[in-house]
């Protein structure tokens, strides 16, 4: 069963919605596989070829003169490249910022505990909810407010040599899956973002130093597992309330790469009542 020639179904899209070259005097709107061969540099019956679905495997600098010819924009650029069996490129570090439709987003959630990570788990944005739930992040001790930092630092006396790495000691959140799952996990979602994210520093830093100083994160950075984190439950130690079980989600924010995280709880259970509690606490 032949598969659908997605490539060839896009850049064929993409070049006949494109303005003639100036000039021309066509009324005809598109540019001719000639004119997309020379602005490319690739060859006219190449792409013949791509369009027919008879070559299957552009090379990424194909690809990339392709899509600067047709003057895509970033997320069709990216589509092409993911058409072609590619990762798309990097256009750089980690982005950081927090769209203003995130955080009217934030607003009009401000009764559930959220927070806004970038891709490489430094967390970026929360509510009221959030600290009122588990604390201020500025006490947490995370470095760089990285909640991968945060998970695998080490802890003991300064200038007493390397020690033990440890999961968050003072972090109040149990995870139902276990912390060897949760490490595991935080570390295979990581490794998607770094290969994403070749060239920003700031990260490629942060996983060398965490695989010089921490024996569990090398062990599971060498494993060479990818994936991405999803939902779970966790029990907040909440200092006031006592134990408070929520559900976690994740929601990805289109175009940015941002993670918002969730904590909510069922309808009229104990756990619910005390979210309602702290609630009305933060109003």
């Amino acid at each position: 069963m032949a598969t659908t020639n997605h490539f060839g179904i896009a850049l064929r899209g993409w070049r006949e919605r494109l303005s003639p070259p100036d000039g021309d005097g066509r009324r005809v709107q598109g540019l001719r596989r000639e004119e997309l061969a020379r602005l490319s540099g690739v060859s006219v019956d190449y792409v013949v070829r791509l369009e027919q679905g008879r070559a299957r495997n552009p090379s990424a600098q194909v690809v990339t003169a392709l899509a600067r010819a047709l003057q895509l924009p970033p997320a069709e650029r990216d589509h092409l490249f993911r058409c072609a069996s590619l990762l798309p490129p990097s256009d750089g570090d980690v982005p950081m910022q927090v769209p203003v439709r995130v955080r009217q987003l934030m607003l009009r959630l401000e009764d559930t505990p959220l927070a806004v990570y970038a891709a490489d788990w430094t967390l970026v944005a929360w509510n009221r909810m959030w600290t009122a739930l588990i604390g201020d992040p500025d006490s947490y001790g995370w470095d760089q407010r990285n909640l991968v930092a945060g998970m695998f630092r080490s802890v003991g006396p300064t200038g007493a040599g390397p020690h033990r790495p440890e999961s968050i000691a003072e972090w109040p959140v149990r995870s139902s899956a276990g912390d060897a799952a949760e490490e595991a996990a935080l570390v295979a979602d990581l490794r998607s973002t770094a290969a994403a994210y070749p060239a920003d520093r700031r990260l490629a830093a942060l996983v060398e130093r965490l695989t010089r100083t921490s024996p569990r994160f090398a062990e599971l950075w060498s494993s060479g597992t990818v994936g991405a984190i999803g939902g779970d439950r966790k029990t907040i130690e909440h200092p006031r309330l006592g134990d408070i079980t929520v559900d976690l989600e994740v929601l990805m924010v289109s175009g940015s790469d941002l993670r918002i995280i969730t904590y909510t709880a069922e309808a009229g259970t104990a756990d619910a009542e005390k979210l309602e509690r702290l609630r009305l606490s933060v109003r």
